[in-house]
């Protein structure tokens, strides 16, 4: 799940993470009367859409008066700014943040991130901050300093210091960058964050460390210990498909393909897609059902698919474990009587009853393809599709 920008401060701001003064707002009155309350002879008005690279798209503008931030955000209101991030749709922006300008001397990189390779958090940090990160690793991944936080030690002030000392800050500078790190690994231990993303963080002209910018996202599994997070969702940033599907506990991805896919499991989901493109087509979603689904999680599973207006075929593809092939085949007709869809159905499923599934299926009267084996399904899903493209 992510948060906007003007969230994510006001949540490092009750960890002791030092962040702007600035309020969001959604009016252009409003705005101009943050920017007289601010009080400063700079205030900067940033876009808030869940979307890295604002700047370039006309989303981060300087002001020197009050009156000049309340014409940046009456222009930025209602916009549909596209950003790298955004794609070429771009994202509307419908609330701004009025932020005091800071005097700015050196910009950094910051973050802490869940590693899979190495099984743990990792603190990053870097002194190109301002810059796009994925750009520095590519072209001068030295530049990258990296900290291995594990769980029996957890986040040290050694591991500070070696940061802070990395990044060639005064004596001065890393006894505050010690504090200032520290809050915000325990922000993002304490969140269930997946990312917690600082750039950049600037050292100010006064010997201050501020957070400038910020991003988290939180960690799905682990919303159901955050119940406060739920009012932080913003659906308008959201896809409508992806919010429709997380209703009933979906894990859905809207793509640009014509195949449905209906999986469960992630791994394999994964795997369908890669076999899909293999054969020649293109997946139009990814989707997991989850081990446990019950008739009516595959019926409204179905009728998420159905509502992409792209999608020319569907691929279901089934390890039946916990959720036996019987019950996904009574699911799937059941679904298929009441929605009443027209779109081709290709199913290929394995594992417990199979046999039983693959009977209901063809005993239904309905126009199932039964599938042998997961290369014989994609293969039939692109055929009935229109083809490889």
């Amino acid at each position: 799940m992510k948060i906007h920008e003007y969230q994510a401060k006001a949540i490092l701001a009750k960890f002791g993470v030092a962040v702007p003064r600035g309020e969001v707002v959604s009016k252009k009155d409003q705005a101009r009367a943050v920017a007289e309350r601010l009080g400063t002879p700079v205030v900067v008005v940033k876009a808030q859409i869940h979307a890295g690279g604002r700047g370039k798209g006309g989303g981060v503008k300087v002001a020197k008066s009050a009156e000049e931030a309340g014409a940046f955000a009456e222009r930025m209101l209602g916009m549909n700014l596209v950003t790298a991030q955004t794609g070429p749709e771009g994202r509307v922006v419908r609330r701004v943040l009025v932020e005091e300008g800071l005097d700015i001397q050196r910009e950094l990189y910051l973050s802490v991130l869940v590693d899979r390779g190495v099984g743990a958090p990792v603190f990053m940090a870097s002194a190109a901050g301002g810059m796009e990160i994925e750009e520095v690793a590519k072209t001068h991944p030295e530049k990258i300093l990296r900290e291995v936080i594990r769980a029996e030690e957890g986040f040290q002030a050694y591991h500070a210091r070696k940061l802070a000392f990395g990044l060639g800050l005064s004596p001065e500078l890393v006894h505050a960058a010690v504090p200032f790190m520290t809050a915000l690994y325990r922000a993002f231990l304490e969140t269930d964050s997946s990312l917690l993303e600082i750039n950049p963080c600037v050292v100010t002209r006064d010997g201050r460390l501020v957070a400038l910018d910020a991003k988290i996202n939180f960690d799905d599994n682990a919303l159901y210990r955050h119940p406060e997070f739920k009012e932080l969702r913003d659906l308008d940033e959201e896809t409508p498909l992806e919010a429709e599907a997380s209703k009933y506990k979906l894990n859905y991805i809207k793509l640009d393909g014509n195949i449905a896919c209906m999986v469960n499991g992630a791994g394999l989901a994964m795997a369908t897609m890669d076999i899909i493109k293999l054969s020649g087509g293109n997946p139009a979603n990814f989707l997991d059902v989850g081990g446990d689904a019950s008739e009516e999680r595959v019926k409204n599973a179905f009728r998420i698919l159905l509502s992409d207006p792209n999608v020319k075929a569907i691929f279901i593809n089934v390890f039946g474990g916990i959720l036996r092939c019987d019950m996904l085949a009574s699911g799937i007709v059941s679904a298929a009587r009441e929605l009443r869809f027209e779109v081709p159905v290709v199913v290929r499923m394995e594992g417990t009853n199979v046999r039983e599934g693959q009977e209901i299926l063809r005993n239904s009267g309905l126009n199932f393809s039964v599938a042998d084996g997961m290369k014989d399904g994609a293969e039939k899903a692109v055929a009935l599709a229109g083809g490889a493209r």
